[in-house]
C-alpha cells in the first residue's frame, strides 16, 4: 500500500492535516481539484491572512458560536499559542493587531501560504494539484482508498475529509465533501450562510441615499418577532445598494438567518453612541443645540452623528431640518435620542451561500468524535475544517478552527493507520 493517508483538500485544514499526519510517521498524499493549494487561505483577511485570533481558548470558543464547544479538546492540544509557535518556526513572524487578530509582519497572505506549502514538502507530503476526487472507497465498514477522477483508484489506510463547505466556491469549496460523507452514512445539517452581508428593502436602501456610508464603534443588536434581543455586536457597519455589510452586519447574520426561518423579515437596530445612555444622549443633543440657537437642526448634528444619517433621523422623529433650538418641540426630541441609541433597520435576508464568508451547517457532530475528529460510524474517516459543523465570527476564529481540527485529524489518521499496517 502506497500511502497511509489521503487528504482531499489543499486548504488550510487540509494543509494542516497533511503536515500532522507526516511528522507522525505516516505516508501522505494531499489533492486538490485546483491548480494551486490554499486558495481560501491566500484572500483571508483582505489578502493579508489573519493566521489566527490570539485569545485563550475559552474566549476562542466563545467567538464559534457555531458548535464552538466541540473544539475543546482540539483547542487544547493545537490553539492559538501553538499555531503563532507553528508559524514563527516557519519563520512567519506574526504581529498582533486589533481584538487579538494575528496577521504576517508581511501582510501578505502569499508567505503563510508558500511556507505551508514548502513545510508539507519538506515532512514528506505528496502534493497533487488538478487532481479532482471522484468518490472515497468504503469497505466493510472502512476506508480503503480513494477514486481520482478519471485515473485508477489509490488504496490507503485512512482518508481525511478537508474539502470546505460551499461558500466562496471560487477557492474550490463546491460542497464536493458533504456526497462523500452522506455515502460513510454521516448526516449533514441544513447548510446556510454565515458571515455574510444583509439585505433589506428599506426606502432608504433602495434609494441609495446611505450607500457607502460607514459607521465605525457602532453596535447593532438583532431583535426577535416578539421584541426580544437575540444578540449585540459592536464594531464597524456599511451601507451598501442592497443593505447592510461591515463586520458588524456580519457577526449578527447567522442569528438573523435564524430569525427569518420563524418570520419575514428581523428587526436591526444600530446604536449611534454605544457608549452613552438614551438620556445622557437626548441631554447632550439638546445642549449642543442650546450653544447654538439660531443654527438649523441638520447643521447641529452633523458633528454629533454622521452627516449623511441627518436627515432620515430628523425625519422619523418628525423635526424639521430648518428647525432652531428656539422653536424646539422636546417630545419629537426625544424620540431623535431614541432613535440615535436605536436606528432601526428591517432586513429581509442575506446574500447567497456562495457570496457568504463562511458556511453554516456541515457534517454532524454527534457522528465524530471531538477528540480525533474521526467518523464514529466508519473506520479510517476524518473531517476537519469547514466541512464540519462549526462556524465562527471572521477574526480569525474559523481558521483557527480549520487548523486545529487539521492537527487533530492527521495525527490521528496517523496513529490509526500506524495500527492496521
Amino acid at each position: 500500500m502506497k500511502y497511509d493517508v489521503i487528504v482531499a483538500g489543499g486548504g488550510p485544514s487540509g494543509l494542516m492535516a497533511a503536515i500532522a499526519a507526516a511528522d507522525n510517521g505516516a505516508r501522505v498524499l494531499l489533492m486538490d481539484k485546483g491548480d494551486q493549494l490554499g486558495r481560501k487561505l491566500g484572500i483571508s483577511g483582505g489578502g493579508r491572512c489573519n493566521v489566527t485570533n490570539a485569545k485563550e481558548p475559552e474566549e476562542l470558543i466563545r467567538h464559534i458560536p457555531g458548535n464552538g464547544r466541540f473544539l475543546h479538546s482540539a483547542l487544547a492540544v493545537f490553539g492559538s499559542r501553538e499555531i503563532i509557535a507553528f508559524f514563527e518556526e516557519l519563520g512567519i513572524k506574526l504581529k498582533e493587531e486589533d481584538r487579538g487578530r494575528m496577521f504576517p509582519v508581511s501582510d501578505k497572505a502569499k508567505t503563510v501560504v508558500e511556507a505551508l506549502v514548502r513545510k508539507a514538502e519538506e515532512s514528506g507530503v505528496e502534493l497533487m494539484t488538478n487532481s479532482p476526487v471522484s468518490r472515497i472507497l468504503y469497505e466493510e465498514g472502512r476506508v480503503i482508498g480513494v477514486k481520482p477522477r478519471n485515473e485508477a483508484a489509490l488504496s490507503c489506510r485512512a482518508v481525511i475529509l478537508a474539502t470546505g463547505g460551499k461558500s466562496v466556491p471560487r477557492t474550490g469549496s463546491t460542497g464536493d465533501g458533504y456526497v462523500w460523507a452522506e455515502a460513510a452514512g454521516h448526516t449533514i445539517t441544513e447548510l446556510y450562510p454565515t458571515e455574510v452581508p444583509l439585505t433589506s428593502a428599506e426606502g432608504f436602501i433602495r434609494s441609495r441615499e446611505l450607500q457607502g456610508l460607514s459607521l465605525r464603534d457602532v453596535a447593532a443588536t438583532v431583535w426577535s418577532s416578539k421584541g426580544k434581543r437575540i444578540v449585540t455586536h459592536e464594531g464597524d457597519l456599511l451601507f451598501t445598494h442592497f443593505g447592510l455589510s461591515g463586520p458588524v452586519a456580519l457577526r449578527c447574520s447567522q442569528f438573523v438567518v435564524k430569525e427569518l426561518k420563524q418570520a419575514d423579515s428581523a428587526k436591526i437596530t444600530i446604536d449611534l453612541r454605544p457608549g452613552d445612555s438614551e438620556e445622557a444622549v437626548r441631554t447632550a443633543s439638546w445642549e449642543l443645540a442650546a450653544t447654538e440657537p439660531k443654527k438649523q437642526l441638520k447643521n447641529v448634528l452633523k458633528g454629533y452623528v454622521p452627516e449623511r444619517l441627518v436627515p432620515l433621523l430628523l425625519a422619523k422623529a418628525g423635526l424639521a431640518e430648518e428647525l432652531t433650538w428656539a422653536n424646539l418641540p422636546k417630545l419629537p426630541w426625544t424620540e431623535l435620542a431614541r432613535l440615535i441609541k436605536a436606528f432601526p433597520v428591517v432586513v429581509n435576508g442575506t446574500l447567497s451561500l456562495e457570496e457568504a464568508f463562511v458556511t453554516g451547517g456541515g457534517v454532524y457532530l454527534k457522528e465524530v468524535d471531538p477528540g480525533s475528529m474521526g467518523s464514529k460510524l466508519m473506520a479510517g474517516l476524518y473531517f476537519c475544517g469547514e466541512i464540519l459543523d462549526i462556524h465562527g465570527y471572521t477574526g480569525g476564529y474559523n481558521i483557527t478552527a480549520a487548523f486545529s481540527t487539521g492537527y487533530t485529524a492527521g495525527r490521528s489518521a496517523a496513529a490509526a493507520a500506524a495500527e492496521v499496517r
